[in-house]
């Protein structure tokens, strides 16, 4: 199954029927709806609360901690761990030839690099898991594609086992061979980011396709950027 595919029949078609919902099934989904904003509204608050002078959140978990690795950008500069140390990181996982779940994570990768123009040291690392198609002038194309600011949004290839251990052991985002033949693309991927502290380790993952889960990650990216690099 495809990261983002829909049961079949979910928006109506084959057999008649009408997809707009009746207003006594409409009223659910407008709960359902309020529900998630009032979430939304709650995870803004809470993390206003802990950004007020005086308020400490709680410290992040230590998921992981990610070895030693090198790999190359869509410039052709070599890229190691050493190169990423001393400042927050956020990684996710594309290839270029996705048509599914890629292109959203990419556009959620863009607004997280305008959201965060005022921390600039901050870097935005999109990996591929299909190093075979996608060379360094495959992601040069890419990161264009979404307006990457490349002194920031980073792009990177390289040795597939490299690839795969960096996603699955080091950051803890899956990455597997699809099977066609079940509908999946040639590789199935976390929907998540990640997120690095300059040390290395891994401090969180987050759904990309839930809302509250991105902001969580900007707030949790912030707390780490206040204490690895604090102002003055």
């Amino acid at each position: 199954m495809k990261h983002d595919e829909l049961p079949e029949g979910a928006l109506g078609g084959p057999g008649g029927r009408d997809p707009r919902p009746t207003p006594a099934a409409a009223e659910p989904r407008v709960a359902l709806r309020l529900a998630g904003l009032f979430s939304l509204v709650a995870a803004a608050a809470a993390f206003g609360w802990f950004s007020m002078p005086g308020r400490t959140p709680e410290p992040l978990p230590v998921i992981s901690e990610i070895a030693d690795f090198e790999l190359v950008d869509a410039s052709g500069k070599a890229i190691d761990r050493k190169a990423l140390a001393g400042s927050p990181w956020v990684a996710d996982l594309v290839f270029t030839s996705c048509a599914g779940i890629c292109p959203a994570m990419s556009q959620e990768m863009r607004r997280l690099q305008d959201q965060t123009s005022d921390i600039p040291k901050v870097r935005l690392v999109s990996i591929s898991v299909d190093p075979t198609n996608d060379t360094p002038e495959a992601l040069e194309r890419y990161a264009a594609r979404f307006g990457a600011d490349r002194s920031r949004w980073l792009f990177l290839t390289g040795d597939p086992q490299v690839l795969r251990r960096l996603a699955n052991e080091g950051m803890k985002l899956p990455a597997v061979d699809g099977d066609p033949a079940k509908g999946d693309e040639a590789i199935v991927h976390s929907p998540r980011f990640a997120l690095i502290d300059g040390q290395s380790r891994v401090r969180g993952t987050y759904d990309m396709r839930d809302p509250e889960a991105m902001l969580r990650l900007r707030g949790d990216l912030r707390v780490l950027v206040s204490r690895e690099n604090p102002p003055g």
